[in-house]
């Protein structure tokens, strides 16, 4: 049980959990200990409205005219970030998405305003002015999104946050939110009738529907996460209503949330929604332009860091002799096998090493057996730096730039049969990075999110996705954290 649900506080409301337990309870609130930003709206109207004011101080010489055309520049900024959901509520607010639509939204009011000031003020003056607030602008609004998140408190307590559903899919998300604390979300138990498998959360499961009212008193709730249960829809629906009534904020997790990507649609017709999903092909011309696109980039980079490659293959032939390259069989797209490229990290075996076994639910990866690394080895494996040799395996089309990591075939024949959508990873093809391992899946970690994440990337590719993929990668290897395993 939880330390919050424990800990002795004064007043203490006992409350019977499913099982005829007591639980203590007593009423939180606040969804971090350090004080909430401003909105991100009036922030941004902070920015560019003092953008304007320093501006008109240091050139004094600026007209009424021109003064006004920044207004209606800085009017098309918010405009532009508010179309791209800039201000939306987002339980995960990323940097990299965040910078990218400040410079989409400045860029696209510079030049709306600049083809306004063409058709009717031709005044060089003020064409000039823009374009330099067109830089200053995605300067002061990007850092105005970085700095914050540089110095911003850390999410102490949460949001108390009930989860309606005890099965798989509600344990989960107890231990998504219990994982990632940032979000500002804390599981605090269950609501469920007939719970299945609550067991191993650390949370108690605190009543079924008709106790809603009662829990949130007790818990000070404010959030709930509708996942799913035996209860009919009807009264999963009254819960939905109930909550609203009570002013708590509910989210749920859709039917087929396997086949959920960022393509969908919505429609009515009359009051019934129609939610219509556009997969992503992973055949169509879009992934051939993509595998086309990485192999001469890899090639290019391979002819970029030649003297690196050099100096690293000789460092390895003086530390372990020849061969230089390591060549180990892996799967990739649609279970076909190619030999994957790495530089040789460790010393030959006095005897042969034993079989690698895989634990249940843990992806195989690291140091397997003996610590038989050299000192160079070390170093390259803690950089990535022996992963290099992939991108040989790129221009050759084994590989991809950004993909599902590949893996051995005997552990693939285990997993497919074993992991729930491991196959399906095997759609595409594999890659020197990919969006599991820059979210931290790689090395012996859970088998079954990582599948999650890989297939995720796969049924929402974009070039923008990729392009992400890759920022995250070289901002793990500036800060010294490996990526791939």
């Amino acid at each position: 049980m939880s330390e919050a649900l424990t800990k002795p506080v004064a007043p203490t409301i006992v409350l019977p959990d499913a099982a005829g337990r007591t639980v203590p309870a007593r009423p939180v609130h606040g969804r971090s200990s350090s004080a909430p930003l401003a909105p991100r709206a009036a922030q941004d109207l902070l920015t560019l409205g003092g953008l304007i004011v320093v501006t008109a101080l240091v050139r004094r010489d600026l007209t009424a005219d021109v003064l006004l055309w920044q207004v209606v520049f800085a009017l098309l900024i918010l405009a532009g970030l508010a179309g791209r959901r800039a201000y939306a509520s987002s339980l995960r607010p990323e940097l990299i998405d965040g910078l990218a639509r400040v410079v989409a939204a400045v860029a696209t009011a510079g030049m709306a305003t600049l083809t306004l000031q063409l058709l009717f003020d031709s005044d060089a003056v003020s064409i000039g002015v823009t374009l330099a607030q067109c830089a200053l602008a995605a300067v002061w609004l990007g850092s105005g999104r970085t700095v914050p998140r540089l110095f911003a408190a850390r999410t102490v307590e949460g949001v108390p946050t009930l989860i309606v559903g005890a099965g798989r899919v509600g344990r989960t998300v107890a231990e998504r939110l219990k994982a990632q604390p940032s979000l500002g979300l804390r599981p605090i138990g269950f609501l469920d009738k007939e719970p299945l498998e609550a067991q191993g959360t650390g949370l108690p499961v605190l009543g079924a529907s008709w106790d809603l009212e009662h829990v949130v008193r007790a818990y000070g709730v404010e959030n709930v996460i509708v996942t799913f249960s035996t209860a009919p829809m009807s009264v999963v629906l009254g819960l939905v209503r109930r909550c609203e009534a009570l002013g708590i904020t509910v989210s749920h997790v859709p039917r087929l949330f396997e086949s959920v990507n960022g393509t969908l649609t919505l429609e009515y017709f009359g009051g019934l929604p129609l939610v219509t999903r556009r997969p992503v092909d992973p055949k169509g011309w879009q992934f051939r332009c993509k595998y086309a696109f990485d192999r001469i980039v890899a090639f290019a980079i391979l002819f970029l860091l030649s003297p690196l490659l050099l100096a690293i293959a000789a460092a390895v032939w003086a530390s372990v002799g020849s061969p230089i390259l390591f060549r180990q069989v892996r799967v990739g797209r649609d279970g076909r096998t190619f030999e994957m490229l790495k530089f040789r990290s460790m010393r030959d075996a006095a005897v042969p090493a034993a079989e690698t076994v895989a634990q249940a639910g843990v992806a195989p990866g690291g140091v397997e057996g003996d610590d038989r690394r050299t000192r160079v080895g070390t170093f390259l494996r803690s950089t990535s730096l022996d992963e290099l040799p992939q991108l040989w395996n790129v221009v050759r089309g084994d590989m991809s730039l950004v993909g599902p990591r590949p893996e051995r075939p005997r552990f693939v024949e285990m997993f497919e049969e074993s992991v729930y959508r491991y196959g399906e990873r095997h759609r595409v093809k594999s890659g020197i990075t990919g969006w599991a391992q820059v979210h931290g899946l790689r090395g012996k970690t859970s088998l079954d999110d990582r599948v999650e994440w890989d297939n995720h990337y796969i049924e929402n590719w974009s070039p923008w996705l990729d392009l992400k993929t890759l920022l995250l990668t070289v901002g793990a290897l500036i800060h010294g954290r490996k990526v791939v395993e």
